[in-house]
């Protein structure tokens, strides 16, 4: 019960960060896009405090021999630069420019329950949907593998 109230808390303090931000709001974040017109950095802020925050906090939790809520700490494991992942970062960035949400803000938005939001999780949904029929088929055989360079 513990640890679903501090993931509760956690969840709570991320929705208002990016509320506080300006994350939530798909025209600041489109502004911030275009930086060949209209552009606003204000954003660019926001991103940096984040960044340093968790660079701050990131040390100061290391040091601890356990954390609060686990017996050990995750191991995190070099994950390779491939064509997976930069296509994946393609999409999210394009997706992100595109309608202004990512799944952080979108998520956080829901109890709005705008049209434009709900729509963009349905696609996201439809998104994760497809991509884990992709995998499971081509996981069977069903489709070829791509080749790795």
């Amino acid at each position: 019960m513990k640890a679903v109230l501090m993931a509760g808390l956690a969840g709570l303090l991320f929705a208002l960060g990016l509320g506080i931000g300006g994350m939530t709001d798909p025209a600041k974040v489109v502004g911030f896009l275009d930086v060949a017109g209209d552009w606003d950095p204000s954003l660019a802020f926001v991103m940096a405090g984040a960044l340093g925050t968790h660079a701050l906090l990131r040390r100061l939790i290391l040091r601890r021999k356990q954390p609060v809520l686990a017996p050990t700490f995750p191991s995190l494991k070099q994950a390779r630069v491939d064509g997976r992942l930069v296509g994946g970062a393609a999409l999210f960035g394009i997706g992100w420019g595109l309608a202004g949400y990512c799944p952080g803000p979108a998520l956080t938005l829901l109890v709005t329950g705008g049209p434009t939001v709900l729509l963009f999780i349905a696609s996201m949904l439809a998104g994760m949907g497809a991509f884990r029929w992709w995998e499971s088929a081509r996981a069977s055989g069903a489709l070829p593998h791509a080749r790795s360079g």
